[in-house]
């Protein structure tokens, strides 16, 4: 007899839970499909942000090479009249000496007229 009731407490135990229906698994799944959705919807959002971040860095990239390339050739144009202000200011140095040696001259040739003006004078 207890075999039995054994047997028979396993059998309504069994049935007591019944079988799943469609809608109960539906029950089940919907939420976990609409939170699933709701990721991939974020995910989307993020992928699309991660691309255009990424863009971005390429384009900064790209113009941080734009203005070095810039920085480069301003560097050598400066390089370049630096050293046309050198060979300017050595010219300008040359001519200077030029004029000082031509306003000694001078200064010696009216030195000699004086000198020759007063012996005539005194003639």
């Amino acid at each position: 007899m207890k075999k039995l009731l054994a047997v028979m407490l396993v059998v309504v135990f069994m049935f007591s839970f019944g079988c799943v229906t469609k809608d109960y698994v539906k029950q089940q799944i919907d939420p976990i499909v609409d939170r699933i959705s709701k990721l991939e919807a974020k995910v989307a959002a993020l992928e699309g942000k991660i691309a255009k971040c990424e863009g971005d860095s390429a384009e900064a990239k790209r113009l941080a090479k734009d203005a070095h390339a810039t920085a480069e050739e301003a560097k050598k144009l400066a390089t370049e009249c630096c050293k046309k202000s050198d060979a300017a200011l050595e010219r300008a140095e040359a001519a200077a000496q030029r004029a000082e040696a031509a306003a000694q001259r001078a200064e010696d040739a009216f030195g000699k007229s004086k000198k020759a003006f007063e012996l005539q004078q005194k003639k």
